[in-house]
């Protein structure tokens, strides 16, 4: 399956959360950079590489598979985000807005699946 997956917005929404995953981290204490900042900074990155791989591969069905593995690293940062939030290492109000476009970004994610799903779109 050939795609331009630079052209996908969700490819494009979630580099922009790697963006700010990478600089709300960079503020978490230094001796989580082999804890908690690395293991969130891989997990959202996993989100955009999932969706880049996935673009080139045979059928929908492979895409797919990529896709969903996404939603579950999004997932996964979700989860991180909440462990930081009550770890003190976010604002409140930054874990909201970061919490927010996880599950924003998710929400696509399972759209663009139904669509591939649906369309075949190989």
């Amino acid at each position: 399956m050939v795609r331009n997956f630079k052209e996908l917005d969700v490819w494009v929404e979630s580099v922009k959360l790697v963006e700010e995953i990478y600089d709300v981290s960079s503020g978490f204490p230094r001796d989580e950079i082999y804890g908690l900042t690395s293991q969130i900074r891989r997990a959202m990155v996993s989100v955009a590489s999932n969706i880049s791989e996935g673009c080139g591969r045979r059928t929908s069905k492979d895409f797919v598979s990529f896709l969903y593995n996404s939603v579950g690293s999004a997932k996964e940062v979700d989860c991180q985000l909440i462990i930081a939030n009550r770890l003190k290492y976010l604002e409140k109000k930054k874990f909201e807005e970061l919490e927010n476009d996880v599950n924003k970004l998710i929400g696509m994610l399972m759209r663009f699946i139904h669509y591939v799903s649906e369309r075949d779109v190989v």
